[in-house]
């Protein structure tokens, strides 16, 4: 039980073949957003918001305003009272806020008061009237005191001699000096007064205590020995050899190996293996294994649970990732059996025990137990000490500076009001102003959206065209991705008459597929669902004595490789490898020097493996069970024509007279070289794979005019001259390539021409604007060359940022095209497409369409922002010393815990924003659903996310907040009209305000 509750605080990130984006904080979501963070900062040591340093920044910079800030604290603080005279609390906190605080250790602090001006010199910020005022009230002050030519304060005594004892001659600095050490000597006399605040520590985790007692890590060792053995354990076919006894489970195959003998051992490891062997000829089982371990680390019952938590998140990663493949969360071509993260922990706790004697007898010269050196680590730990009078004291004395308290006014405090005063402050502390800094943060940008979004609908309502008043040039349906936003923006610009669609990018066409090359099937869908359906490529039958022949190429050149690397590794071997590895360098050079040039050949020399051009899908099921075997492969008529009802009814396509006659269904992903996190770029709806074979899979199923009349009967008549084109757009490179072209007819050649050289030209302007991103680009980049530039990107050995994914998203929006169609949205916003004229009086298609959205799109925000805000703990770091292990995931340099999340290169442009849903609905709707659905309702009343709905009857905006929806109040501002999007970024590498363009507008 233990083990299974730490297991839920453990990272649920899977195999990194599958990425899909996640709620890095999951264990907490059933807390509130605030609450959470913190709870990862106490359980995960990360940080909770952004430092304190760059939100003044922002502050500076605008990106943070004084009105929110005041409303952020007065919707915090509610209704509280002044402190005597010295002003409210808002006005304290805000002080704080406007001004830097600091506070640091007793050392430091020591050493600001000894070697720089603090007491002498104002501080900088302060305001000069606030200035005269404290230098007014120390000049009433002294003159009452002057009469015994001495003061109360008897260490100013040397300072009042230094300047003079006549106060009348003293100049401007004078009185700056000693209206500080004035100021400086009533906070500590004030703070004196106050009991001091017990602080207390308690260690559950030996390995913490032996830390701080004596210095010595003993994770090192022990994380160092468990990371290589994890790595073999949950190989995925990267090593030559599996390891001995795997099938037995973690504990077993551990006991197994390290029971030998083994003379080379480190002087920590002495009589490992003598233990081993004892367990495993006692037949100890894991569960009694940790019990024994606990006996002799003293863990008390009450600690025991935390103790477990403690140990195995202090290796996480591997932990997180056993868990998974043992779970079965994750896909995996080698399963590991159950009780493999107990077996972890048993072996944890003993190799930790022999550390900690290790640890003793480093210290001591002699060898004990693992508690005596415990208890010896306990003895030797000095006491913790309160926080010294002088450093609160130093907090208060810099905010009177900042709000021009007087000497006199300090001075007729009584003790409860110095409490109140001390605890205002104190309690304000960097973590609170830091949650202050990011409410407000968001509250900025959140206004700004909506205030755009309300005047982009306040248009006047011809600039926009209506549904059915006529039939589009052609249509496109893109996955709801945010860097399908631009595409479409753009698309829109260059072919007014043209309209797009946002779906989730698996077209609800959940199957595992495969490839013409590939050697398995993957599942091509989110990762909630099991598809049961299976689809396979196939090589058209002219080709098919080329394709065997490419494939027996493919396994013996796959075989040669895996017979060179084994062979590699022997004395001859090697020197071999060393001779012939020295010309591999040629080709890396090449790629890193002449990407282009290197892709032309790769691509070359490409399609002597690659399967022919011409293949097929193998779409449709003959036998009544779904399967991988032939005649099983595929869907039943009436599964292809539901997918296609339930497609074109979540994007409220459901009259003839609205489709065109070419439908381009347009799935994505991305290719990259050397990038181990390349499936974090894919498309998330299809498990972090390219959704290409999804987009050809549904306009397959579209075209079919059986389907079609299947189609017809619930209610939906797609007319007999629309046909649907798949397509699939790489968002790294920005090529488009379309799917099955000699199946489209004559009649449609020249609407696909005119879609295709409108793709062709938005594609560039795509790339333009994906250019102002990166430094590498000058901002005065053409088209022509953002393409070569982009391309290059992805085809760049080097390059450790190929696209920036998904940085920047801030904004959902779920609705009819026309609310949003002409509004700059920066790239930043996912489009999903919704008309809740065609839903029912249940919201069913509404709920449908979130239950998928919301979780998907919050997870792929809430990853980003905890990514950015600690890169470190969150994220998986820089991607730089990443290497490969085990086929699974990412380790630095050669060993390392494995490493979670975002890399830092990924995120590094990311403002670190909760997503804004704005839905259009109604708030009852949103409310029911809500209801309804216990994974939306919970990222919404927690506040993992901000809502708003827009009525579609009525425009109204009202925002979800504390429960219930309320009228949001427009802020006045109407938008600027821009000639184009380029208009709106010129010249700009930073993010963009909102914008109306008023070519797509026409």
């Amino acid at each position: 039980m233990w083990v299974q509750h730490a297991a839920h605080l453990l990272p649920s990130q899977g195999p990194i073949e599958v990425f899909v984006h996640h709620n890095t904080l999951h264990a907490f979501e059933e807390q509130s957003f605030h609450q959470a963070v913190i709870m990862g900062m106490e359980r995960y040591g990360a940080h909770p918001y952004l430092p304190e340093q760059e939100y003044r920044q922002l502050l500076k910079e605008g990106r943070i305003k004084d009105e929110d800030l005041q409303a952020v604290l007065r919707e915090d603080l509610g209704n509280r009272d002044q402190i005597d005279g010295l002003g409210t609390h808002e006005l304290i906190r805000l002080a704080m806020l406007s001004h830097p605080v600091h506070v640091g250790s007793d050392a430091e602090l020591r050493w600001i008061l000894a070697e720089t001006d603090a007491l002498d010199r104002f501080r900088m910020e302060v305001a000069k009237d606030r200035r005269d005022r404290i230098i007014a009230g120390t000049r009433q002050w002294l003159c009452q005191e002057q009469a015994s030519q001495s003061t109360p304060y008897a260490d100013l005594n040397s300072l009042l001699t230094k300047l003079g004892r006549n106060h009348q001659k003293w100049d401007e600095s004078a009185w700056e000096a000693f209206s500080l050490h004035l100021l400086w000597r009533i906070c500590c006399n004030g703070i004196r007064a106050i009991a001091p605040r017990q602080h207390t520590h308690h260690m559950v985790r030996p390995r913490n205590l032996i830390l701080n007692s004596l210095g010595d890590d003993i994770d090192r060792n022990v994380h160092d020995l468990l990371i290589r053995f994890c790595a073999s354990y949950v190989d995925q076919g990267y090593s030559d050899w599996e390891l001995p006894c795997r099938g037995e489970g973690f504990y077993q195959a551990f006991l197994s190996i390290y029971s030998l003998p083994n003379y080379f051992a480190e002087r920590w490891q002495q009589g490992l293996p003598d233990e081993l062997h004892r367990l495993k000829q006692s037949g100890i089982s894991p569960e009694e294994s940790i019990e024994e371990s606990f006996r002799e680390l003293g863990i008390l019952e009450c600690d025991r649970e935390e103790f477990v938590a403690q140990t195995l998140l202090s290796l996480r990663g591997w932990a997180g990732m056993i868990w998974q493949i043992e779970s079965g969360a994750g896909p995996v071509v080698h399963r590991i059996p159950q009780g493999s993260l107990l077996g972890l922990l048993a072996v944890h706790l003993i190799l930790e025990r022999f550390a900690i004697i290790d640890a003793g007898l480093t210290e001591t010269g002699q060898r004990s137990s693992a508690a005596e050196v415990i208890q010896f680590a306990r003895r030797k730990l000095s006491k913790s000490h309160p926080l010294s009078i002088e450093r609160r004291a130093f907090l208060l004395f810099q905010v009177a500076q900042t709000l021009g308290w007087q000497p006199l006014q300090l001075l007729e405090l009584s003790q409860s009001h110095w409490q109140e005063l001390h605890d205002e402050a104190e309690g304000f502390s960097s973590i609170e102003r830091r949650r202050i800094y990011h409410e407000a943060f968001e509250r900025k940008y959140r206004r700004e959206a909506l205030d755009a979004f309300v005047s982009h609908t306040r248009k006047p309502r011809d600039t926009r065209p209506e549904p059915g008043t006529s039939r589009p040039s052609f249509q496109i349906l893109t996955c709801i991705d945010d860097r399908e936003e631009s595409f479409r923006r753009h698309l829109e610009e260059v072919h007014p008459s043209c309209e797009t669609f946002g779906a989730a990018g698996f077209f609800a066409v959940a199957m595992y597929y495969r490839g013409a090359a590939d050697s398995f099937y993957q599942p091509l869908c989110p990762n909630v669902i099991t598809p049961s359906n299976y689809v396979q490529e196939d090589v058209g039958y002219t080709f098919e004595g080329l394709h065997q022949e490419r494939a027996q190429l493919r396994r013996q050149l796959g075989l040669a490789g895996h017979v060179f690397q084994t062979h590699s590794r022997t004395f001859l071997g090697g020197i071999v490898a060393g001779i012939i590895g020295s010309l591999a360098t040629v080709p890396l050079v090449a790629g890193v020097l002449f990407p282009h040039l290197t892709a032309r050949i790769r691509r070359k020399l490409g399609t002597l493996l690659q399967p022919p051009p011409v293949t097929t899908l193998q779409l449709e099921r003959y036998e009544d069970t779904p399967g991988p075997e032939n005649g099983h492969i595929g869907f039943s008529r009436d599964e292809m024509a539901a997918v296609v009802v339930r497609l074109l009814q979540d994007i409220g396509l459901t009259r003839s007279e609205v489709f065109s006659r070419l439908f381009v269904i347009c799935g994505h992903g991305s290719s990259s070289l050397n990038n181990p996190h390349e499936s974090a770029y894919c498309c998330g709806a299809c498990a972090g794979k390219r959704g290409g074979p999804n987009a050809r899979a549904f306009a397959k199923m579209a075209n079919d005019w059986r389907v079609r009349s299947k189609v017809r009967e619930a209610g939906i008549s797609i007319p007999d001259d629309t046909v649907f084109v798949g397509a699939y757009h790489n968002t790294c490179d920005d090529s488009v390539v379309f799917f099955d072209l000699d199946l489209l007819p004559a009649s449609h050649h020249r609407d696909f021409e005119a879609a295709r050289d409108a793709m062709e030209e938005a594609r560039g302007r795509n790339a333009h604007e994906r250019c102002r991103r990166f430094v590498s680009a000058p901002l005065s980049i053409s088209q022509r060359e953002a393409i070569r530039h982009v391309e290059s990107r992805a085809q760049d050995f080097s390059q450790a940022r190929p696209e920036y994914n998904h940085a920047t998203n801030a904004i959902c929006i779920v609705g009819r095209r026309q609310w949003s169609r002409g509004l700059f949205l920066d790239r930043r916003a996912f489009l999903t497409s919704y008309d809740p004229a065609q839903d029912d009086n249940e919201h069913s298609i509404l709920a449908r369409i979130l239950a998928a959205v919301i979780p998907v799109c919050a997870g792929i925000n809430l990853e980003y922002y905890f990514s950015r805000i600690d890169h470190v703990v969150y994220g998986s770091g820089s991607k730089l010393p990443h290497n490969i292990v085990s086929m699974l995931g990412v380790m630095e340099g050669t060993s390392s815990d494995l490493r979670t999340g975002l890399y830092q290169q990924m995120v590094e442009i990311h403002e670190p924003l909760r997503m804004l849903f704005v839905v259009e609905s109604t708030p009852e709707a949103m409310l029911s659903i809500m209801q309804r659905n216990e994974a939306i309702g919970r990222l919404c009343r927690g506040m993992w996310i901000h809502l708003a709905v827009i009525d579609p009857a009525t425009s109204e905006v009202q925002v979800y907040r504390n429960g219930s929806f309320a009228p949001y109040e427009f802020g006045g501002t109407f938008l600027p009209l821009a000639p184009s999007s380029v208009a709106c970024y010129q010249g700009s590498r930073d993010n963009v305000q909102f914008f109306t363009i008023a070519d797509a507008m026409e």
